[in-house]
């Protein structure tokens, strides 16, 4: 089992967190102007990188509250976790976004 430290419990089985997707996805400014192809690729399509990615997670069975962490899509490592609204941890010329 993998352990993923969340920013405010620390250490904890992988099983009590999930997955929300590509972290810093900016909401549209104004849906209503957006075409149905706009909404569906804002809604729909994200980066699929191989290496570091960031990512949204959410400690569903502990603290209820959401983080960002960088993750390496290859190996599945956890590489930084940091709390929303902090800047994404440096590292290096590999990481994404």
């Amino acid at each position: 089992m993998q352990l993923i430290s969340c920013p405010w419990c620390g250490p904890r089985e992988e099983a009590e967190y999930h997955y929300g997707g590509q972290a810093h996805v900016a909401y549209p400014h104004d849906v209503g102007a957006m075409s149905d192809a706009d909404w569906a690729d804002y809604l729909f399509f994200r980066d699929n990188p191989r290496g570091p990615f960031a990512e949204r997670w959410v400690h569903a069975a502990g603290c209820r509250r959401w983080f960002n962490a960088v993750r390496d899509t290859g190996t599945h490592e956890v590489l930084a976790v940091y709390r929303i609204g902090e800047p994404q941890p440096e590292l290096g010329t590999q990481a994404s976004r």
